[in-house]
């Protein structure tokens, strides 16, 4: 079969297709034949290896794992002994490590099946983002209905899944990005919108229950300025220093009041999650915003323009 691998830390270039023996399947696990797959900034920091990555795998001079991709939805190929849920033939979606390949295993735990009316595609874009937005919003944000909800960072991966969840969950949102972005935030259910390259949020004067700051920069200052007496703030990813000052900062200017500001880097991968986003695809509440899809063979054109920082929603790449 081929997979996507790299053996070196470095740009998209370093991305080899290669030809490899499928994975040897073991008895509690699914063998996957793979539609699509789809990569999310963790697949560029491990490809590119930073400085902090590095020391969190144990791996400072080369990868430890080789193959990239987590999110996927394919056909089940096969079972082991001590599968119960699937069988040879059944649509799946989920995650998997190493799902830029044709096929891939996968426990039963990291899969359900996949909704008769939701395309591989769709399926395929959802699970890690979706887990972040999730994971923000709900464990970490506390979330309820009738807040004012602001998500800076909108038109992105995590930020276009959260406006939607937010919005299943009752709350009012405002979507922060660029005028071009505007249109999709507002069609997939913000009910405001800030244009960040012509009002700055240190000049803005409404006052947000829950502010996610993904993947971008914005003073942890401002955000704490925005927040209600007792709203949170969650950084997610970002610029380096955005990462510094929640890290740093957040419990010590959370100190003294019943606002909260934290990071989140990695959401846990929960079954029972993937089961809440199952129904909110097959709903309908859930519609992933998909900007390109790209075949197998050209994952590293994929991965370069995921560097450049200006997809609108998921990058899906195509297997089979």
């Amino acid at each position: 079969m081929k997979a996507m691998l790299f053996y070196k830390y470095g740009s998209p270039n370093v991305l080899q297709l290669r030809e490899v023996e499928r994975p040897s399947l073991q008895a509690n696990q699914v063998l996957i034949k793979v539609h699509s797959a789809s990569i999310n900034t963790l697949d560029w920091h491990q490809m590119t290896g930073p400085i902090m990555i590095r020391m969190l795998n144990g791996a400072l001079r080369k990868p430890k794992i080789n193959s990239l991709g987590l999110d996927l939805a394919g056909l089940v190929e096969a079972v082991g002994p001590q599968v119960t849920k699937f069988k040879p033939g059944d649509a799946v979606f989920g995650t998997a490590q190493g799902s830029l390949a044709e096929y891939v295993c996968a426990t039963e735990d990291q899969l359900v099946l996949k909704p008769a009316n939701v395309t591989f595609e769709a399926a395929a874009a959802t699970p890690v983002a979706a887990f972040t937005a999730i994971y923000a919003l709900s464990d970490l944000g506390k979330i309820q209905a009738g807040q004012r909800v602001l998500i800076n960072g909108a038109s992105g991966a995590v930020g276009s899944f959260a406006i939607q969840i937010a919005k299943a969950d009752g709350a009012e949102v405002t979507a922060v990005c660029s005028s071009r972005n505007a249109e999709i935030a507002q069609a997939i259910g913000a009910s405001h919108w800030i244009d960040y390259s012509r009002e700055g949020l240190r000049q803005h004067r409404q006052r947000y229950d829950l502010i996610l700051g993904v993947n971008g920069y914005q003073s942890i200052f401002n955000y704490r300025k925005m927040l209600t007496p007792t709203g949170r703030y969650i950084a997610i990813g970002g610029a380096l220093p955005q990462i510094l000052q929640a890290v740093a900062l957040g419990r010590i200017l959370s100190l003294g009041t019943s606002k909260t500001l934290q990071f989140l880097g990695v959401a846990p991968i929960r079954h029972t999650t993937l089961l809440k986003l199952q129904q909110l695809l097959e709903s309908g509440q859930l519609k992933p915003v998909i900007d390109r899809c790209y075949r197998l063979s050209e994952a590293a054109d994929a991965l370069h323009y995921l560097g450049t920082g200006h997809a609108q929603g998921k990058i899906v790449i195509n297997v089979h």
